[in-house]
Formats: C-alpha cells, sequence, structure tokens
C-alpha cells in the first residue's frame, strides 16, 4: 500500500524543524481600532534575496467590522503526526483560523492556491461559537487530539463573564463541536493554552474576564488584584482539571504559556505583565516534581524610574514606568527565550539552556512609553508602542515583532496613538540580537490599521509541537 503524501512542513522533531527551510512570507493580522474599516491579514514579504523584502505584498480584508482580530493559527501543525482521527492523505498547514476578539467571529483563510493572497472560505459566528461550546471571546488556538482546541476568555452570550474555557473545532469542517472541559475544577479566568503531548498534560492560564479587559485596564481591579495569577494542568485526554498553582496574588495577569519543545519534557515558562508590589514583571518556569506540578519566579524585570510628565495618567502616581511583559517566546531549540517588554520598549534575550537559571544574552530597544526609540531604517521618527507579539523562526536566527498590545491597552498606555510597525532581529550563533535595518514595514503600508500576531510561512516557534524526541 502506497504511503499518504504528508505535508512537508509537518516534522518528526524539533531539530528536523529547525533544519527545514526558512521562511518566505509571514502572515500578519491588522485591525482598525475605529471600527471603521475591515480588519485584515496582511502578508509579508521575509526573504532577503527578494525585491519586495520587509514590505507587505498580500491583504485580505474580513467582511465584519469591529472584530479585533488578535491572536490566530493553522489548522494542522506537526503535532498532526500522531493524533488519532486524521486522514493524513491531503492534511496539511493550509489554512489560517483568526478570530475576532471583540465580535467573536471566527475567520478561516485558505493559503494554499496563492499563498500571498489568502482566501476566505468559511466564518464561524459568535452565536455559533455561544450555542454549540457556550464561550465568546475566542483568543488562541493549537491544532491538537480530539479537534482544534480554541481558548476562549468568556462565557456564553450573555454570560460574558462567566467562566472562559477551550471550544472544539473539528479538524476538517472547523465546526464547533463542543466544550472540551469535562471538569473544570476551580479554573475561571482563561487566556492560553497549550500542552505536553506526550505526557497527557494541558497547562492552562489566566488574564481576566471580558469586561476586566475590553476597556483597558482597571485600576481598582489590578491593585485589588483581581485579575488572574494561577496557572492549571489539566488531563489533556480527559478534558478534567487536576491542578491549580497559584503564583500570588500580587503577580497580576499570567499570559502566554511555552512549553518545552521537547515532547518528553515536563517544564515550561509563563509570563507574568506586572506585581502591584513594585511594578516589575516577571517570568516563572513550572515543572513536575513527582507527582505534583509547581512554578517559579525565574526571571524580574524592574520597572523603570521616569518622569511622571512623560507618562499616561494611569502611570503618572507611580513615577516610574513597569516593563508590561507581554508576550514571550521560547526557540524550537529550547535554547533562547524572548520577552517583550511592551512598556519600557524592550526586548530581552535570554539563554534558557538551564530553565531553572536563565541568563541574559541579548537586548534591543524600540518605542516604549517614555524612550520612544526610533528604528535605525527611520532614525529621525519616534516610535509608539513597544515589542510586543513575538515570534521566533524555526532555525532561532530571527525574531519578528509587532507593537500594538489590545485596542483599549493601547489608548491607555500610548494615549497619543501607537501607529503600526514591524521589526525583525537577527540572532547570533550564542546569543545577542541586532535590528536588521532594511526591515521595516511601518505607517501607511498598513493602511490606518494596527498590526498584532504574526504566524511564519511553514510554521514557527509559537505555533508547532512535536511529537518525537
Amino acid at each position: 500500500m502506497a504511503q499518504p503524501t504528508i505535508d512537508p512542513t509537518f516534522y518528526r522533531t524539533a531539530a528536523e524543524a529547525a533544519a527545514a527551510p526558512g521562511e518566505e512570507l509571514a502572515y500578519v493580522v491588522a485591525f482598525d481600532r475605529a471600527a471603521r474599516k475591515n480588519d485584515a491579514m496582511t502578508v509579508i514579504d521575509v526573504n532577503p534575496a527578494s525585491d519586495t523584502y520587509g514590505q507587505v505584498v498580500g491583504w485580505t480584508d474580513v467582511p465584519a467590522l469591529g472584530d479585533e482580530l488578535h491572536h490566530f493559527g493553522w489548522n494542522a501543525c506537526s503535532s498532526a503526526l500522531k493524533h488519532e482521527g486524521h486522514d493524513m492523505e491531503g492534511l496539511a498547514r493550509r489554512y489560517l483560523l483568526v478570530p475576532g476578539l471583540r465580535s467573536s467571529n471566527i475567520y478561516v483563510l485558505d493559503i494554499a492556491s496563492d499563498p500571498r493572497k489568502p482566501t476566505l472560505v468559511k466564518t464561524i459566528d459568535g452565536e455559533t461559537l455561544s450555542a454549540k461550546a457556550g464561550y465568546s471571546r475566542p483568543h488562541t488556538l493549537h491544532c491538537g487530539p480530539d479537534g482544534i482546541f480554541l481558548t476562549c476568555l468568556g462565557g456564553a452570550e450573555g454570560d460574558d463573564d462567566g467562566p472562559g474555557g477551550i471550544a472544539l473545532l473539528d479538524h476538517e469542517t472547523f465546526d464547533v463541536t463542543r466544550a472540551w472541559e469535562t471538569d473544570r475544577g476551580p479554573q475561571h479566568f482563561h487566556y492560553d493554552a497549550w500542552w505536553h503531548l506526550n505526557q497527557n498534560v494541558l497547562i492552562s492560564s489566566e488574564w481576566g474576564s471580558p469586561s476586566m479587559i475590553e476597556d483597558g485596564v482597571v485600576p481598582e481591579l489590578l491593585l485589588g488584584q483581581k485579575y488572574g495569577h494561577a496557572l492549571h494542568f489539566w488531563d489533556l485526554a480527559a478534558g478534567a482539571h487536576v491542578q491549580r498553582v497559584d503564583l500570588g496574588a500580587q503577580h497580576q495577569m499570567a499570559l502566554e504559556v511555552r512549553p518545552s519543545h521537547d515532547p518528553e519534557a515536563t517544564w515550561g515558562f509563563v509570563g507574568v505583565v506586572i506585581s502591584t508590589e513594585d511594578l516589575s514583571g516577571s517570568v516563572w518556569r513550572w515543572f513536575r516534581e513527582g507527582d505534583e506540578w509547581k512554578a517559579e519566579k525565574v526571571i524580574t524585570v524592574p520597572a523603570e524610574p521616569a518622569d511622571p510628565d512623560l507618562l499616561p495618567p494611569a502611570l503618572k502616581p507611580f513615577s516610574a514606568v513597569p516593563p508590561l511583559i507581554t508576550d514571550i517566546d521560547l526557540s524550537v531549540d529550547d535554547r533562547f527565550l524572548y520577552v517583550s517588554c511592551w512598556g519600557t520598549g524592550e526586548m530581552k534575550q535570554f539563554d534558557v539552556s538551564d530553565p531553572a537559571n536563565p541568563n541574559q544574552v541579548g537586548s534591543v530597544r524600540l518605542g516604549g512609553i517614555v524612550d520612544r526609540a526610533a528604528h535605525p531604517a527611520k532614525a529621525d521618527m519616534p516610535l509608539a508602542g513597544g515589542p510586543q507579539m513575538v515570534e521566533v523562526s524555526r532555525d532561532g536566527r530571527r525574531v519578528y515583532f509587532t507593537n500594538s498590545l489590545y485596542g483599549s491597552w493601547d489608548d491607555q498606555f500610548y494615549p497619543d496613538g501607537v501607529g503600526a510597525w514591524m521589526a525583525k532581529l537577527d540572532v547570533g550563533p550564542d546569543g545577542g540580537l541586532s535590528i536588521d535595518e532594511s526591515f521595516f514595514p511601518h505607517g501607511d503600508e498598513f493602511r490606518g490599521l494596527r498590526v498584532h500576531q504574526i504566524r511564519l510561512q511553514g510554521g514557527d516557534a509559537s505555533s508547532d509541537s512535536y511529537c518525537y524526541s
């Protein structure tokens, strides 16, 4: 019997992924904060040999207004090599599933016929998501066992602040099938989720319910330590809660979870936005000790003193700018961790060869609430926003990031506007970062929209989990 044709971008191991040909395109979502223009999927040329390197070369509008496209992901990835229920013949990393964080709509874009011109082939509206899974405000998705896992911040329509959770979508039709959880335990807030696939463990994190985030940070809730501050560990096959690990109420907003790419590992990192004690941000390592999951703080990034006249109203009383750690990303070889400090405008690079003892080896500054550090390609243009959504190439040699966090939060911390820009860093063999001066899509190239998450053609560090060591 002939062997099924396997998508060449499905990699059995992290090493195989790193050795594959590099990306030539990046997909970047763009949204209109005013909800007067259509949000869009943009396509960026990231091939240095191309005449259009660093330029927007593709654009696909979505039909509704006010979606606020945010995070998105592939219909299938390398983890499909070990899932049951797939017909591997014809299964491919072909579709991008793109949720609207405000509208709860989900758009399915086909990139197969023309990778520079994604085509809308299906829309799943918020009413359907609510009716079939009991959730709203879809956020992050991964291709996984049983279906496509879609994390959601809110409960069903009419109960937006009800428990958030994970909706399952069919691998092939993308129909919403059900809520993933069979036993929620104490979990209420939701944000991100990923897994140790071979260990039958899912890890989820906490931000806040929709009313707590949609109009910006609520100072009373933050200082009252009401945002999420815990990790949850689940039985992946059963959908059952196993353990809650509290990071401490002062460590507000536990966001991106980045498990080791080694499928036999039982550790990973989560970023925490801010401490109510001293405005620092932090990164925590989770690990399993016997039958128990634990977490420890391994990176602390302090706030920086600042002239109150240079700060937005929410920060003036503190005379300091917090780093605001809003994204982290772990290279495919598990060697380097990247930490986005959106408030101070810094991208930090840590060597995490010893995950319990990270060592900073690189740093670049662009934007920032106070510094407004310019890109070398446009040295006379102060930048608003800062390093935010970060994506790392499979071989670990390139780091891309955009500058917008979430519309209302942009307005709160950068009240004079954030604009739109994207940057690329080159990584030295032993660490260290340098800005690629020839890569700087910005401003009018994005037609007045703000830019958020990035996905790289063929997969990237935050979209694939591998099945084999």
